[in-house]
């Protein structure tokens, strides 16, 4: 087991839930925290404290992503029109990263931003490296032809551990996704509950 695997692990348990919905977290085997003292019945969280597990349960689904980058999406989902709760979530979903697992072109949310950082993959027919690439309605994200008979990418393909959501069109030939809506809170899969509006109320203090 690599240190990076331990430490997603030991997010799970800090967090109490199994954000990623990994077949292999040990909250399904024991729901407790990490440590000699796990067992013991913690404190009530404050309000302050479910705000922030709120905020790091979300932006922990997105794998790497930074606070830095966190932030900036929640203040431009701020400054547009509606509810900043939903456009947080269509601002994040819209991520090429996330578009690239939530497709299954590869297992987990952290192989999406390597497998993008490493130039496996294409926006409207151009090579895109930068994972925090921002898609649009309309745009087509495709495995590049030289990758798609990677091990990874005919292993995620083929897994029935989780489905692509209505909001991707997807082409399985061409090992494809368009984007075709911006999606709301109950059109994402997330393998846990989540709740942006304590997001909204966290960096609303």
């Amino acid at each position: 087991m690599t240190k990076r695997i331990r430490a997603k692990h030991k997010i799970d348990r800090r967090l109490g839930e199994n954000i990623w919905g990994r077949p292999k977290s040990p909250l399904n085997k024991r729901q407790s925290r990490p440590g000699q003292h796990g067992e013991r019945r913690g404190a009530k969280l404050s309000d302050f404290g479910q705000q922030l597990r709120a905020k790091q349960k979300l932006k922990g689904s997105y794998g790497n992503i930074t606070e830095r980058q966190f932030l900036r999406s929640y203040k431009e989902a701020v400054r547009l029109k509606g509810s900043t709760s939903e456009n947080l979530i269509g601002l994040l979903e819209r991520r090429l990263d996330a578009v690239v697992y939530r497709a299954k072109f590869v297992p987990t949310v952290f192989a999406a931003r390597q497998f993008v950082s490493h130039g496996h993959v294409s926006v409207n027919g151009q090579k895109v490296t930068i994972p925090s690439y921002r898609v649009k309605v309309g745009d087509k994200i495709e495995v590049r032809e030289k990758s798609r008979q990677m091990p990874l990418v005919i292993e995620a393909m083929q897994s029935g551990e989780r489905d692509t959501p209505d909001y991707l069109e997807i082409d399985e030939n061409k090992v494809s996704a368009t984007f075709v809506r911006i999606p709301a809170l109950t059109d994402v899969p997330y393998a846990v509950q989540m709740e942006p509006n304590l997001v909204v109320e966290f960096y609303s203090r």
